[in-house]
């Protein structure tokens, strides 16, 4: 199995290139928590999708620690990689998104596969709920059978300002019905609200949420080109508008050659949504050290454990 890694995102609000910013006693990144616990769940390969122009920063900072317990790959996102008969619009400077990302790697990717964004902590369950549903997915008859790790909403939220959040509509087997994306979304004691066109509404924080943490199978790539190539043709604003995996998805699901079992899990998710967020990731990640969930020095843990898978 393959884990796709986001990472091309310019973390504009956080102001710099967040995916390396130190969180772990010994150093270690968010995304080394991610490649630390997708290995232990048994992904034997990793994509890093980065902006070509990153490389050796994010090889030497990242892939290196990653290297020695896993194939790892890179694929580069590139806002000039359009399908046939489009062209960079003049002027255009923010990437195309999330789905597009997850297109840069369509050439290298065979397998099932998870995604996942760089700078979110998901915890080791996710991980392991994700790699149990993709060693027994399929594309039988057309219909790819696919999943989402689903967090509860109040297990997202950040003191230190708003985020978008796509909410899950969940049939009573557990099937996703649709992703209504959510913007402005800030925690109210136990719950949480959402601004919308000037006013406020409330939202339960037992809400699910996706959080991008997907298990796919490979069909989704030819699936993806051809949604690309309608977003393009229907975008209304050529500097901004973005292309999102999630909405991919739920398209997929619409057409009916896609299901999507929503996975819960009571991880508490962490991220660097803001430059304050920070501190509370380093005390959360050092409690979980404090408790043995982590070995202090995390890449010797995971190098001292008897197995682990590779491809």
């Amino acid at each position: 199995m393959t884990l796709l890694i986001l990472a091309a995102g310019l973390g504009s609000r956080f102001g710099g290139m967040k995916q390396t910013s130190p969180v772990g006693p010994c150093g270690e990144f968010i995304i080394d928590y991610s490649c630390a616990d997708a290995i232990k769940a048994g992904f034997n390969r990793i994509v890093f999708v980065i902006k070509k122009e990153n490389l050796e920063i994010f090889r030497d900072s990242v892939g290196k620690r990653v290297e020695p317990y896993c194939d790892v790959r890179y694929a580069f996102q590139d806002l000039r990689d359009l399908p046939q008969g489009f062209s960079l619009p003049e002027g255009r400077v923010k990437p195309w998104g999330t789905a597009h990302a997850l297109l840069a790697a369509r050439n290298i990717i065979d397998d099932n596969f998870a995604t996942i964004n760089a700078d979110d902590f998901y915890g080791a369950e996710s991980f392991s709920i994700v790699a149990d549903f993709l060693k027994k997915a399929d594309e039988k008859n057309g219909v790819m059978k696919c999943c989402m790790a689903g967090y509860r909403l109040s297990n997202t939220l950040t003191e230190n300002g708003s985020v978008s959040r796509g909410i899950c509509d969940i049939a009573p087997d557990g099937k996703l019905v649709s992703i209504t994306e959510r913007t402005k979304i800030t925690p109210v004691g136990a719950d949480a609200e959402f601004e919308e066109d000037g006013s406020s509404y409330p939202l339960p924080g037992s809400s699910i949420a996706s959080m991008n943490f997907f298990g796919l199978t490979p069909g989704i790539f030819d699936f993806a080109e051809k949604k690309f190539s309608e977003f393009l043709s229907d975008m209304k604003n050529p500097m901004k508008d973005e292309f999102y995996l999630p909405f991919m998805v739920s398209d997929a699901m619409k057409q009916g050659i896609a299901t999507v079992n929503v996975l819960p899990t009571e991880g508490k998710w962490f991220g660097v949504t803001y430059a304050a967020d920070k501190p509370s990731v380093v005390k959360a990640i050092a409690g979980m050290t404090e408790k043995g969930i982590y070995a202090e020095d995390l890449w010797k843990g995971i190098g001292q454990m008897k197995s682990f898978g590779r491809k």
